[in-house]
């Protein structure tokens, strides 16, 4: 089926990509900027607490980054990958999804000085179908006849909301893409976000187009600030995957890419905004337990610790005497009196009365 408008690459002007960098500039100021912070926070931590936030993090893009393709990995196992890639002690062996995707997060996070080359390309698309069997060309262009098209509805009424370029092209436009990588000097936004959209339409792997687009987007930005940006890109994606859908698709038939790119540049801010607010959170954690040393019995340092694990967003709904019942084992009324005690010690402040009471954190 072919579409009465061309595709975007069917554009005599392909891949010379359209877009109005005045509307780029103030959120390409505003992630410098906020990287400085992110990065002036993290060096606040201390080496332990960087070490785990910085397994927590990959670990969490990891799972996210295959949440938006819709494939559901264990998390445990995940977390278990990317400590053994960086050489730390594990205590479960994990299945060849969860192996592969952790190896690729630590793989760019380490690596993300690294020239981008045809087999560096091949290396991640091994390891994203780690245990895959179902596919033709694992490590490889693809190479089918068959058009790659992105399609719904059913069978006989198929709709074509997009065709890729056919395979026969695959190793010419990956070396043009590959090039314009490694050559561009755009800003770090700009350029991670063209480079996204770039790479999927050329679309060159049977499947993990979508994961290797978004590792490509990390690297860019590292890249840039000579540095891992610590973002929570993949979070911040998967929690708006229509729009991200939407946004992507709108470029099917166009090298005009200034929404696109807007889209993904604030994208990436609110990724940039929940890493710094985490690395806030575990400060303000550190400040916290460092005040309270000695002056809480085990019940109250487990309630606590639970509250801050929940993360930035906080523990859903507060912190109720019930949940703290459950959390320390604990009897009612020695439940009211340990939540009384972290009140008066600063530790939590209270809303609600009886049994709509609930209790959250003092930060």
């Amino acid at each position: 089926m072919t579409p009465q408008t061309p595709w975007n690459w069917q554009d005599a002007d392909w891949p010379n990509w359209r877009f109005d960098p005045t509307k780029l500039r103030v959120l390409e100021e505003k992630f410098l900027l906020n990287s400085g912070r992110l990065l002036g926070a993290w060096q606040h931590l201390a080496p332990q607490t960087q070490e785990q936030l910085k397994i927590d993090l990959l670990s969490d893009e990891a799972l996210k980054t295959s949440e938006i393709e819709g494939e559901y990995l264990d998390r445990a196992s995940v977390q278990s990958s990317v400590r053994r890639q960086f050489g730390l002690q594990v205590d479960r062996q994990a299945g060849p999804s969860e192996a592969g995707i952790a190896e690729l997060m630590v793989s760019c996070f380490n690596g993300f000085g690294d020239a981008l080359t045809d087999d560096v390309m091949f290396q991640w698309h091994r390891l994203v179908c780690a245990g895959r069997t179902d596919l033709t060309v694992i490590g490889g262009y693809r190479d089918h006849t068959t058009p790659m098209q992105v399609v719904s509805g059913p069978i006989q009424k198929l709709v074509v909301h997009f065709e890729a370029p056919p395979s026969k092209l695959m190793h010419s436009e990956m070396t043009r893409f590959i090039t314009w990588f490694e050559a561009s000097d755009l800003p770090a936004l700009t350029k991670a976000a063209l480079a996204h959209l770039y790479f999927v339409t050329i679309h060159p792997f049977e499947d993990g187009n979508g994961r290797i687009a978004r590792a490509l987007s990390e690297k860019v930005m590292a890249q840039a600030l000579g540095q891992p940006s610590l973002l929570a890109l993949s979070r911040q994606i998967e929690s708006q995957r229509k729009g991200y859908y939407a946004a992507l698709h709108a470029n099917n038939k166009s090298l005009d890419a200034t929404e696109w790119l807007l889209w993904f540049a604030q994208t990436a801010l609110d990724a940039q905004a929940y890493s710094i607010s985490l690395i806030d959170h575990l400060i303000a954690k550190t400040k916290m337990m460092d005040r309270l040393r000695g002056q809480l019995n085990p019940r109250q340092e487990k309630a606590l610790i639970r509250l801050f694990d929940a993360g930035p967003e906080g523990f859903l709904g507060g912190l109720s005497a019930k949940n703290y019942m459950t959390i320390t084992d604990t009897a009612p009324a020695t439940a009211r009196r340990d939540l009384g005690g972290l009140v008066a010690k600063g530790a939590l402040t209270r809303t609600g009365e009886r049994r709509g009471t609930r209790y959250w954190l003092n930060l």
